[in-house]
């Protein structure tokens, strides 16, 4: 199944192989760009589009079947009519599979931190890849820039981004055991600071899975990933965080931080395992957070969420 985030559609070819074909007519892509502007109703396509009305109406009426557009009714200068706009802001194709057996009973997805499905971050807040800075610093819609996906560091004071993982937990005939989620995380502050405190909190299916409080923000040696532009006077790694929830509760690194335990997240009755970090505005330590993916840090990886079985 297709991955959704918020407005923002993620392809593989082996699952959505029909979608794709869907979005090989280059009519229909000219009518997702058009309507990308403002909902239509079939005869603004017509003749925006400079074709007949049968032909836009027969390649709306595919859009509409694959999920890609919706319809309403609207008001109209004489009764009703129907206006067209896009389910999706952005359409992405996705080669790579990222899920993989990591063992006897193990299933294993690594998300790009730039991935997010959905986020609210305040300033100070930013982006970057291995290369650049993604957007604007300090601008919480640089958030929103289609190169988030390249994002390799991202830190904010206060807020969280949330993820969408698929819920292999759905393909296997057996109970899962033990959820993990593993991440390079700090906290976050003007230049840095090492005895910086920060709480960290993680939730799983909306459900709040615990806090973790960071001890600081390292910038005392350049992170092992970690590219030459990015000036040292800038967060350069973090801890390599391992978040668990089983039968008896929830842990960072083996110590217990809350009882929330496996039935609390429904991982049966969701089709994808939402997981969401931040910094709440009334923490006691509001340190702000850095997340460190591919390209940056000590570990070079993205996030990972391991069920096992």
């Amino acid at each position: 199944m297709a991955e959704v985030l918020d407005r923002i559609l993620i392809l593989t070819p082996g699952d959505d192989l029909e979608t794709i074909k869907v979005l090989s007519s280059e009519v229909r892509l000219r009518i997702l760009q058009q309507l990308a502007q403002k909902p239509h109703n079939v005869n603004e396509l017509a003749d925006a589009l400079t074709l007949p009305q049968s032909t836009v109406a027969t390649n709306v009426l595919t859009l509409e079947e694959a999920g890609l557009i919706a319809t309403e009714a609207a008001k109209a200068r004489k009764g009703s009519q129907k206006l067209c706009r896009p389910v999706y802001n952005e359409i992405l194709l996705r080669f790579v599979d990222s899920a993989k057996e990591a063992g006897d009973g193990v299933v294993e997805v690594a998300m790009p931190i730039g991935l997010y499905t959905n986020y609210e971050v305040f300033s100070p807040c930013g982006l970057c890849s291995r290369d650049s800075v993604v957007g604007y610093l300090d601008v919480p819609d640089s958030f929103l820039s289609p190169d988030r996906m390249k994002a390799g560091l991202l830190w904010f004071e206060k807020g969280w981004v949330e993820y969408k993982f698929p819920n292999n937990s759905r393909l296997k005939d057996r109970p899962v055991t033990r959820l993990e989620i593993v991440t390079e995380l700090s906290s976050e502050t003007p230049g840095t600071n090492k005895n910086w405190l920060s709480d960290i909190t993680l939730w799983v299916n909306s459900v709040e899975v615990g806090t973790w409080t960071s001890p600081g923000d390292f910038g005392d040696r350049r992170g092992k990933y970690t590219p030459q532009w990015w000036k040292l006077e800038g967060s350069q790694y973090g801890l390599l965080k391992k978040w668990s929830v089983n039968e008896e509760g929830s842990f960072v690194d083996g110590v217990k931080i809350s009882g929330v335990t496996l039935a609390d997240l429904g991982l049966p009755s969701h089709h994808s395992v939402k997981v969401k970090i931040g910094v709440k505005e009334e923490a006691e330590h509001l340190g702000g957070m850095n997340i460190f993916g591919r390209g940056f840090g000590n570990y070079g990886q993205d996030i990972i969420l391991r069920l096992s079985f």
